[in-house]
């Protein structure tokens, strides 16, 4: 038998917890002193215990959970409700850290408010390209990340069975197309002709005048970056003339750690 306080260390809750399903009958002690009034548990109580506080941490209430013990609910059909609980969990935990990330874009932007940006205009030779394409809903990270991520890994799963070799590294570019309707090119520079090509399109870019900034870090976060390649155009009487483009210089396994050239086309 363990006291009330060895018993809550055991199965890591509160004194008042237990207190607390005690009274709402969800948990009885095995033995009460009639005399004072201490509760005792038993180990075998554990299982009753570990079940209450699983099923409250899925987001039933105490309510609830009386009704799920009562139809004995199993370990099997628990460890179930538990791994869905856990997906919702680690799903909202990443949507989280997503939106942190445009948080802290967001902040970065003003604070660099007013620096001068590392913009360098360069002239951009005529390329053809292999690419997949796809349409995100809009320009939001939440929008293009769940798009453009997949196209690249896609595409370079398919440059092998297409006996493509690159001449050069990726490049994303993109165009809108309607209001929220952005389509997404995920492309390489290769010399290839006609011909069946594992699915890939093959396109050809135009020569084109680029104002370009070297951004160091996660594409998530790429905010700034662009928005300060836009101020400079403006401040330069240059204007936007083309989809822009995304050079991936670097891309380690650290994103943090990731080199892209953005290369927005002026006239």
């Amino acid at each position: 038998m363990f006291s009330i306080g060895d018993f809550a260390r055991h199965g890591r809750v509160s004194v008042r917890m237990l207190r607390h399903y005690d009274a709402l009958g969800l948990l009885r002690p095995a033995r009460v002193d009639p005399a004072t009034g201490y509760r005792s548990y038993t180990a075998g109580q554990l299982a009753r215990l570990n079940r209450i506080v699983a099923l409250k941490d899925l987001g039933f209430t105490l309510e609830q959970v009386a009704t799920l013990l009562a139809e004995d609910v199993s370990a099997e059909q628990v460890r179930g409700m538990l791994t869905l609980r856990r997906a919702e969990l680690e799903s909202a935990l990443a949507a989280g850290a997503a939106r942190l990330t445009q948080v802290e874009a967001r902040l970065r932007t003003i604070e660099e408010e007013g620096h001068a940006p590392d913009v360098v205009v360069k002239e951009l030779p005529a390329m053809r390209v292999v690419e997949l394409t796809g349409v995100a809903a809009g320009f939001a990270p939440e929008a293009i990340g769940p798009v453009v991520r997949p196209l690249c890994a896609e595409l370079g799963r398919r440059l092998p069975a297409a006996d493509v070799t690159p001449a050069g590294r990726l490049t994303c570019y993109y165009e809108q197309h309607a209001e929220d309707e952005v389509v997404v090119h995920a492309a390489v520079p290769a010399s290839v002709g006609s011909g069946d090509l594992n699915g890939l399109a093959v396109a050809d870019l135009a020569p084109v005048r680029a104002a370009t900034l070297v951004h160091r870090g996660a594409i998530d976060g790429v905010l700034p970056s662009w928005q300060a390649v836009v101020h400079w155009i403006a401040d330069h009487g240059f204007a936007s003339a083309g989809p822009q483009r995304e050079l991936y210089l670097d891309c380690p396994d650290d994103p943090a750690d990731w080199v892209t050239e953005l290369q927005e086309p002026i006239r």
